[in-house]
C-alpha cells in the first residue's frame, strides 16, 4: 500500500475529528455538559454515538483477520459482542438512566448508600478502562508502522492527543458528535472499498473461499522475516530463498514432507499449493470439538469464555454505560438500545466478507501472523494501482478512526471517575485535568513498555466488566436484598480473579494447557463467582440494607413524571 496515500487518511481523519469536536468549546458550558451532554442526546444520534465508540480496531480489523484462519466457526464472534445489548435492553439501559447518575460508581453509591462501595467500583472502571485503552494505542501504532512505516509510537500519541484535545475542549458533547461522525466514516469505509472488491472478485471469475484447508488462489511470495514455525498435512513444494529447518536454500525448490517445520526467508508458493498452519494456531476443525479432546488450546471452552464475556460485559463497559446517562429519560435509553443493535447489526455484516475474501486473495497472512492487516491489504492485491491504494486509505482511515472513537469514551469516562473521586475539585478544569491523566497514564504504558502483550486485552477487559459489574448492576437493580457488604465481596471476588487472570495471561505465566485457558476466559467461572459470593454475603447481612431500598428501587422502575427528565441525584 502506497504510504502517502495512508498517511493524508490519517491526517484527514485525526483533522476532521479534532474541528467536528471543537464544536463541544462553543455548546459545552457546564459540568452536566461535560459528564453526560446534558441528558438531552436523542435516541438516533446516542444510538449512532455509542456504536461509534463500541466498534473499535477488534471489531474493524480483527473479525476479518479471525474469519481468514478460522473460516465461518467463529461468524459467532460478532453476534457476541451484540448481543450484550439484548441484555441491557432487558434488564438494566431504563433503570441505569432513571438513577440520574454520571458514572458507574455514582450508581453504586445511590443504590447502596455506602463510599466503600462507590471507591471499590471506582478502582474497576479504572482498571476495565486502562485495560481497554491500551491495546487501542498499541494497535494505532502498529497499524500506521505496517501502512506508512512510521515508528510504532507515532500512532498511539496521535490517537491520544487527538483525543484529549476533543475530551478536553467540550466533554461528552464534544465527542457524542464525534462518535457520530466516526460510526459512519468506518461504515462508508468498509462499504465502499468492499464494492470494488466484490467486482474484481467476479471478474477473476467468482472462486469460492475453501472452508476447510486453505489453498493459494495464486502464486504467491511470503516473506518471512522471523523463524516461523508451521505444519504441513500433505506435501508442498515451493521455492525457497531462506532457512527451511535450519539448513540454507538459495531461490530452489523444495519439498516439504508433513510434518514439522521451521522456515524463514523469502518463500514462494504455486497456485493451488496448501497453506500450512502456523504452528500455535487453532486449525478449523479444533472449534467444534468437544471440551476433553480438544488438546492444550481447549478452543471450545474459548468460545464459551468470549461469549459469556461479551454478552455481559457490555454492561460493564464503563465507556457504554455512561452514554445511558446521556439519554432524556429511560424510554430513550431503551430505544437508543433498539438503534445501537440495528446499527451493530449493519456493520457486522461486512467484515466477514474481508474475511472470506482474504482466505482467497491474502492466505499468507495467515501464515506470517499479520491477520488483523488482511482488510487493509486486500485493496493492493485484488486492484492494485491507484485505485487500490486509494481504496486502502479509506480502510486505513476507517481504522484509525475506530481508534479515535473508542479512546474518546474511555476518555470521558475514566476523567469522569477521576474528577469525582481522585482528584476532587469543582469545575470544569478539574475535569480537564483528569482527562490528561486518563489519558496520559496508558500512553505512558504503552511508550514505555511497546512490546507488552496486549492482543487479548479487550477481551480480558469484557471478562472483568462482567465479573466486577454485572452482578452488581443486575442484582442492584432487581434484588432487593442486596447489601453493600455482598456487593463488594461479589465485585473484589469475581471482578479481582478476572483482573489477576488478565494479568498473568498479558505476562503469559501459563503458556499452554488449562491453566492457561482458564486464565485467558476467566468470564465462565469469575461471573458466576461474583454473583454467587455477592447473594451468599448479602444474605448473610441482611441488617445492611440500605434503609432507602424500597424508594430507590421505585426511582429505578417507576417511568419518569412529565418535565421530570434532567439531572437527579449523582456527584457534580
Amino acid at each position: 500500500m502506497t504510504g502517502s496515500y495512508a498517511i493524508v487518511a490519517v491526517v484527514v481523519v485525526a483533522a476532521a475529528t479534532a474541528l467536528i469536536g471543537s464544536l463541544g468549546l462553543r455548546v459545552s458550558r457546564t459540568t452536566s455538559d461535560f459528564y453526560v451532554a446534558s441528558r438531552t442526546v436523542s435516541p438516533r444520534l446516542n444510538g449512532a454515538a455509542i456504536s461509534g465508540e463500541y466498534l473499535s480496531a477488534a471489531s474493524f480489523l480483527g473479525i476479518a483477520g479471525l474469519v481468514l484462519t478460522q473460516s465461518s466457526d467463529v461468524l459467532w464472534y460478532p453476534l457476541g459482542y451484540t448481543a450484550g445489548y439484548l441484555v441491557m435492553l432487558l434488564f438494566v439501559a431504563a433503570p441505569l438512566r432513571r438513577s440520574g447518575a454520571y458514572t458507574l460508581p455514582d450508581f453504586v453509591e445511590l443504590r447502596l448508600g455506602s463510599k466503600r462501595v462507590r471507591r471499590v467500583a471506582g478502582a474497576f472502571v479504572l482498571g476495565i478502562g486502562w485495560l481497554y485503552l491500551l491495546p487501542q494505542l498499541q494497535g494505532a501504532g502498529l497499524t500506521l508502522q505496517t501502512v506508512t512505516g512510521a515508528p510504532r509510537w507515532v500512532g498511539g500519541v496521535v490517537v491520544a492527543v487527538v483525543v484529549t484535545a476533543n475530551v478536553v475542549a467540550g466533554g461528552m458533547r464534544s465527542i457524542t458528535f464525534v462518535q457520530v461522525f466516526q460510526y459512519w466514516l468506518k461504515l462508508t469505509a468498509l462499504l465502499v472499498p468492499l464494492v470494488f472488491l466484490l467486482l474484481a472478485w467476479h471478474a477473476d471469475g467468482s472462486p469460492s473461499p475453501t472452508a476447510g484447508h486453505q489453498v493459494f488462489h495464486r502464486a504467491t511470495v511470503v516473506q518471512a522475516d522471523q523463524t516461523v514455525r508451521i505444519t504441513v498435512d500433505r506435501p508442498v513444494r515451493i521455492t525457497v530463498n531462506g532457512t527451511v529447518d535450519g539448513r540454507p536454500h538459495e531461490a530452489v525448490p523444495v519439498t516439504l514432507p508433513p510434518g514439522g517445520h521451521t522456515v524463514e526467508g523469502r518463500l514462494a508458493f504455486p497456485p493451488g499449493a496448501a497453506v500450512p498452519d502456523r504452528a500455535g494456531d487453532p486449525v478449523d476443525s479444533a472449534w467444534g470439538r468437544p471440551v476433553a479432546g480438544s488438546g492444550e488450546s481447549h478452543p471450545l471452552y474459548a468460545v464459551y469464555g468470549l461469549i459469556l464475556a461479551t454478552f455481559l460485559g457490555a454492561m460493564g463497559l464503563p465507556h457504554v454505560a455512561v452514554r445511558f446517562y446521556t439519554s432524556p429519560d429511560g424510554r430513550a435509553a431503551r430505544r437508543t438500545t433498539l438503534v445501537v443493535l440495528g446499527l451493530l447489526g449493519a456493520f457486522y455484516l461486512l467484515p466477514p466478507v474481508y474475511g472470506a475474501l482474504a482466505r482467497l486473495y491474502a492466505p499468507d497472512l495467515a501464515l506470517t501472523g499479520d491477520t488483523d492487516m488482511a482488510a487493509l491489504l486486500l485493496p493492493e492485491r485484488l486492484i492494485g494501482g491507484p485505485g487500490g491504494a486509494l481504496l486502502g486509505a479509506l480502510l486505513v482511515g476507517g481504522a484509525f478512526a475506530a481508534f479515535l472513537s473508542t479512546s474518546s469514551g474511555l476518555a470521558v469516562s475514566l476523567a469522569g471517575v477521576l474528577h469525582q473521586d481522585v482528584l476532587p475539585s469543582i469545575g470544569i478544569r478539574g475535569f480537564q485535568r483528569a482527562t490528561v491523566l486518563a489519558v496520559a497514564a496508558p500512553t505512558l504504558c504503552a511508550l514505555v513498555v511497546p512490546d507488552l502483550p496486549a492482543a487479548n486485552a479487550v477481551g480480558l477487559a469484557f471478562a472483568v466488566a462482567a465479573s466486577a459489574f454485572c452482578p452488581q448492576l443486575l442484582l442492584g437493580i432487581w434484588w432487593t436484598g442486596l447489601t453493600p457488604p455482598g456487593a463488594i465481596a461479589g465485585a473484589v471476588t469475581g471482578g479481582g480473579a478476572a483482573l489477576a487472570a488478565a494479568g498473568l495471561t498479558m505476562v503469559d505465566w501459563f503458556p499452554g494447557g488449562w491453566p492457561h485457558a482458564l486464565l485467558a476466559w476467566p468470564a465462565v467461572w469469575s461471573v458466576p463467582l461474583g454473583f454467587l459470593v455477592m447473594v451468599l454475603v448479602s444474605l448473610a447481612t441482611p441488617g445492611s440494607v440500605p434503609a432507602r431500598t424500597a424508594a430507590t428501587m421505585a426511582r429505578l422502575h417507576l417511568p419518569e413524571p412529565a418535565g421530570a427528565a434532567g439531572d437527579r441525584g449523582g456527584r457534580r
